[in-house]
């Protein structure tokens, strides 16, 4: 009988000193993982920024001006198209042709009545500009149509008309248009000059 209680004193001095060992094992890997953690932060740059939330402190005062008894309501208003506006960018665009027509009259002039590229190019843009936009007339009015919607086409078309007026004009100043008998008949004896300009030295 002594024997086997001797046997289960041993029995539980072991299990006991195992349990020891196991918790003191434990305990030493604990304390190695603090350690690396330590070196770790420690190696961190020094200028780190930790971008984790974190909560605020209630302890923080509010800012100058602020008071937490006061409620805001945040309220969606629209904006009211005002009509005015509306009628005055579309009065705007509608007498854009007619405002271009004094410069186009001294790029007319610039250009001169030489039968070159460059006066050739500014007919052509002359000519171009005003079909386009009457061709363009109902998608360039679809957007601000208001009631005097009929006027407004109407004046915007007079100005592109002037604009056609003028590059006539000058094809007619260049020669370019067929308006003598000689263009039309081959035995009528073509246009005189009346005159001839030249700069610098005498002709003759």
């Amino acid at each position: 009988m002594k024997s086997v209680k001797v046997e289960k004193l041993t029995k539980m001095k072991i299990k006991h000193l195992l349990k020891v060992c196991s918790d003191v094992g434990k305990e030493i890997l604990n304390m190695a993982n603090r350690d690396n953690q330590v070196k770790a932060s420690s190696k961190r740059f020094r200028w780190a920024l930790d971008y984790t939330p974190k909560s605020r402190p209630s302890d923080i005062a509010n800012p100058p001006g602020y008071n937490s008894s006061v409620s805001f309501h945040h309220t969606e208003t629209t904006r009211e198209v005002d009509p005015n506006l509306i009628v005055k960018r579309s009065w705007d665009f509608a007498l854009g042709p007619i405002k271009q027509v004094p410069m186009n009259l001294f790029l007319m002039y610039m250009a001169g009545n030489s039968i070159s590229i460059f006066p050739i190019m500014m007919v052509g843009m002359l000519f171009m500009r005003p079909i386009k936009a009457m061709l363009s007339i109902a998608s360039a009015f679809k957007m601000i149509e208001g009631s005097h919607h009929l006027v407004q086409k109407l004046v915007f078309c007079l100005g592109n008309l002037v604009n056609l007026g003028v590059a006539l004009y000058k094809c007619q100043s260049m020669g370019l248009l067929p308006t003598h008998a000689s263009d039309w008949l081959a035995f009528v004896e073509p246009q005189e000059r009346m005159e001839f300009y030249g700069g610098g030295l005498s002709l003759f």
